[in-house]
């Protein structure tokens, strides 16, 4: 599992890398814009893997594979209806989320360029969540990372090619990822082909109200979340193109250790689910025991790493000497991360697992309008400083946010399970 997350990192590491090698800060800050912007448009739908992820593991707890095989062919359906809509309202999309940065003429066409690109693979994205959903929900980790490592290894020759070759910039970055979508999803398909045999139920109505109610209030949950990082990176746009870029490299750390400190987040999520679903409280609190000790260990490990060598990867890769400046210069608000984000995301496995969309919703919720107060109290009089601050603190507040909920979930396990309706 963790090695499947490290390859899911890569994409955008080899996006930031490339550019850092073969751009300049305004490429960077283009990358850095139109990706948080697929962030947001994407990864609102995020549900697709995390409600797939846990209903499966549910279903298999209480030992119900033909709805095991129905949730991947509902989310696969749905998935694909999302990103053919998301293609046709694209040009509106666009308009909408870059009218909330403030970058400069240049960096908005080049990110214009990305964004028009990479749209052609909304359908695959999507439909890719509730393939790589259900290959977690189930246990197929080895198949995940074959996934994963197919999609990022088209997604690294083709950027290279387009962007080092063809001289295509950030466009050339979109193109790539787009192309590697689709290559990955038919791969995917190939791999969990035999689900397709056999009886599916796919149009039970208490299993669609479920799978509704639990996407709705994910997808919310998300939004916050992904409201988060826009505003950091929006954060620093208001303050110069070098702080944004820096602050892009800075966060292709993050996304890596996020990533693979996710791999004992999703384990939690799969066994939680499982536990959920045959109604073992003993079982659950084990799981999230035994994965949240490897979790703080390994993310202890990843501070320190990045603290005494993300100095020299920087000087490495970021070409241009004002946003390898700014990112030099924020890299220990950077380390800290990997520690801090610990409790949040453990905790994310426990309520994904579990399905307890109203939890996680509110907990995005809150923990977003306390960061961004945060932000606009501290920007104003530390600058770059009081954005990392500020970013920093949201970790802690979705951690608080969440915990509040635990002991209401384990007295809800203990009770007898009600009656579908």
């Amino acid at each position: 599992m963790i090695l499947a997350q490290a390859a899911t990192a890569t994409t955008g590491v080899v996006d930031t890398a490339i550019m850092g090698r073969f751009g300049d800060k305004s490429d960077l800050a283009a990358v850095a814009i139109a990706a948080v912007a697929f962030s947001f448009i994407y990864w609102g739908f995020g549900f697709l893997r995390m409600s797939t992820t846990g209903l499966t593991a549910q279903a298999n707890g209480g030992g119900n594979i033909a709805e095991s095989r129905a949730i991947l062919l509902r989310a696969l359906l749905m998935g694909a209806g999302i990103g053919a809509a998301l293609f046709l309202v694209s040009p509106l999309l666009k308009l909408g989320i870059f009218a909330a940065f403030h970058g400069t003429e240049t960096v908005e066409t080049l990110a214009g360029g990305y964004f028009n690109a990479r749209i052609w693979g909304a359908p695959a994205y999507l439909m890719g969540l509730a393939v790589t959903g259900w290959m977690l929900g189930t246990g197929k980790t080895g198949q995940m990372l074959a996934f994963q490592i197919v999609m990022n290894g088209v997604n690294a020759g083709l950027d290279t090619w387009f962007v080092a070759r063809l001289d295509w910039g950030p466009a050339g970055i979109g193109a790539g990822t787009a192309i590697a979508e689709w290559v990955a999803l038919v791969f995917g398909l190939i791999l969990v082909a035999p689900a397709f045999r056999g009886h599916a139920r796919l149009l039970d109505r208490a299993r669609l109200t479920a799978l509704f109610a639990a996407n709705r209030d994910i997808m919310i949950r998300t939004l916050a979340l992904l409201f988060c990082f826009a505003w950091f990176v929006r954060s620093g746009t208001m303050i110069s193109t070098a702080i944004t870029a820096g602050n892009e490299v800075l966060l292709q750390f993050i996304t890596v250790a996020a990533f693979v400190l996710d791999g004992f987040a999703f384990v939690a999520e799969k066994e939680a689910g499982e536990a959920y679903g045959a109604r073992d409280s003993k079982r659950l609190a084990r799981a999230m025991r035994l994965t949240t000790e490897f979790a703080l260990l390994s993310g202890a490990a990843i501070s320190l790493a990045y603290w005494l060598g993300g100095g020299w990867i920087i000087q490495i890769f970021i070409r241009d000497p004002e946003a390898r400046a700014a990112a030099l210069a924020y890299l220990p608000w950077c380390a800290a991360v990997p520690l801090l984000g610990i409790a949040a995301w453990q905790l994310d496995g426990l309520f994904l697992g579990t399905t307890q969309g109203r939890a996680l919703r509110n907990a995005g919720i809150l923990s977003a309008i306390l960061y961004i107060g945060a932000d606009l109290m501290l920007r104003p009089q530390m600058g770059n400083a009081g954005v990392w601050t500020a970013f920093l603190l949201m970790y802690l507040f979705r951690a608080t946010a969440l915990g509040l909920y635990v002991p209401g979930l384990f007295r809800d396990l203990s009770r007898p399970p009600r009656p579908a309706s």
